[in-house]
């Protein structure tokens, strides 16, 4: 190209004059300038994909430039010999990625595309530690649910291979076929009501006084449900007892509100009553909160006799029992339960599926008295207004179904192997467990040595551990660790905690 000055002109007219400008794009400019896109009939992808990814590709990798005109719709879907409604769905999909723009009466246009952020190094691979930084309760949740994090079970939560995905599969698209105008609405603020109702025909059967409307809520799993109770029972200054060892998610979020958190001992069948009693003498607390069908982290039980007492301490000095019921499926039979022996007049009972069916559903439910019910209703109205309606509308069409009660039991007796294997393995690495846990997914296990230095240098080797000075409220250094079972099939993984723990025994650590 042979560029003519004028020596009159302004250094920006000058500047303009030496700048070649792009040849105005016809509707065909791109089509032409890029390979044309030929449909794979016999592809896995579907017509829509294919043709995304090839516009896709030549757009990331500067094959069209910004401002580029796309072929029309027409004349695409003629030169392919596919649908225009094909054409139509590809760009749209294209836009909604950022890559291109529609411009009405004009046609689609390559968008300019900003460089994309560099990752920090921290926050790539496998999770790391700020030298200094405690192995605590935060990193350890920010490291289960990193990006990109498959979940196989070393992280405290089933692998999704142990669950039925085609069930959920046919339930979510059974919803989908039946949901109608339901899917644009709100839902109600107390949950929907059948999901209520069947998750009360089992409570019923399980001596637990449930009524769908007076008794029972829904929530985002079992989390927001403990959540909404302390935030509507607890002031500052409040306290509340928890088990030492307990779930440690908790004491966070009571130390966040400013509540003064006592830790009752956690014997094998329930909490040491005659330390309950003498705590709740000193503390007057407001609220307890246990586990009892399958305790986390030891996998131990509650034990009828420790039940009543517990009720009796409740009851002598006035304060309230929070019973989480998170992992009470994986007890054969029909646990001991303060809410069944209580009737609901001081227990809240807090239950969900994210365990059993999937985490991503956040499907749980509160069963308390009326009274409590409508102010937990009133505070999560105040805080998200309604649950979503759609995941519990697919664990309605699970229980419903009459399909959750088998696959309960093929997944107990799956977690109930692989943890007597745990146990065993754990064994031949001299880690063994105070008490046989009698059910759940972990192993809570004496490894001899300090098991957050143990953590702290398994982490970097995608490796991740939850020490035992997490499940206390009084974070106290020591050698218990807690083990997803589902370790058992992760040969690679016992690799590395043989040669971790063979390494701080003999010194080296």
């Amino acid at each position: 190209m042979t560029l003519t000055l004028d020596p009159a002109a302004t250094p920006k007219q000058a500047q303009a004059q030496q700048t070649p400008q792009a040849p105005r794009a016809s509707s065909d400019t791109a089509f032409q300038a890029a390979a044309p896109w030929r449909p794979l009939r016999s592809s896995d992808l579907s017509l829509v994909e294919q043709l995304v990814d090839h516009y896709g590709g030549l757009i990331r990798h500067h094959g069209l430039r910004a401002g580029s005109r796309l072929p029309s719709v027409r004349a695409l879907a003629q030169q392919a010999g596919v649908s225009r409604d094909t054409v139509v769905q590809a760009y749209d999909r294209l836009a909604a990625q950022g890559l291109v723009h529609s411009r009405r009466g004009s046609g689609v246009f390559v968008s300019a595309r900003r460089a994309a952020q560099a990752v920090p190094r921290a926050s790539q691979g496998l999770p790391t530690l700020v030298q200094g930084a405690a192995f605590d309760t935060a990193f350890l949740l920010r490291s289960m649910f990193r990006e990109g994090t498959e979940h196989s079970g070393d992280a405290g939560m089933l692998p999704p291979e142990w669950l039925d995905q085609e069930m959920l599969a046919s339930a979510l698209r059974a919803v989908g076929r039946s949901t109608g105008t339901s899917l644009l609405t709100y839902g109600v603020p107390q949950g929907y009501l059948p999901l209520r109702q069947q998750i009360a025909s089992v409570l019923q059967a399980q001596d637990v006084p449930a009524h769908p409307e007076a008794h029972l809520m829904t929530v985002a799993g079992v989390t927001q449900g403990l959540d909404l109770i302390v935030r509507s029972l607890v002031r500052p200054g409040d306290t509340v007892l928890v088990e030492d060892p307990g779930w440690f998610l908790i004491f966070g979020r009571l130390n966040a509100l400013g509540v003064n958190v006592v830790g009752v001992p956690r014997l094998p069948g329930g909490p040491d009553v005659e330390a309950l009693e003498r705590l709740a003498r000193q503390h007057q607390p407001r609220l307890f909160i246990l586990n009892t069908a399958v305790h986390n982290p030891t996998g131990q039980t509650l034990s009828a006799g420790v039940a009543h007492e517990v009720l009796r301490i409740a009851e002598r000095h006035d304060f309230y029992l929070a019973e989480d019921d998170t992992y009470s499926d994986f007890l054969p039979g029909v646990p001991v339960r303060l809410a069944a022996m209580d009737r609901l007049q001081r227990v809240l009972l807090v239950g969900g599926y994210s365990k059993t069916l999937a985490g991503s559903l956040r499907v749980g439910y509160v069963a308390a008295h009326t009274d409590l019910i409508r102010r937990l209703t009133d505070l999560k109205l105040l805080g998200g207004l309604t649950t979503a309606l759609p995941g519990e509308q697919v664990v309605h069409r699970v229980l419903a179904d009459g399909q959750y009660r088998k696959h309960v039991d093929r997944l107990r007796e799956r977690v109930d192997r692989a943890r007597n294997r745990c146990l065993r393995m754990l064994e031949a690495l001299d880690c063994r467990a105070p008490h046989e846990p009698q059910a759940g997914m972990f192993a809570w296990v004496d490894c001899g040595v300090d098991s957050e230095v143990l953590a702290r240098h398994a982490a970097p080797q995608g490796l991740l551990l939850a020490p035992g000075l997490l499940f206390s409220p009084r974070q106290a250094a020591g050698s218990m660790l807690r083990i997803p079972v589902p370790m058992v099939e992760q040969p690679q993984t016992w690799k590395i905690l043989g040669h971790l723990l063979a390494q701080h025994r003999g010194g080296g650590g």
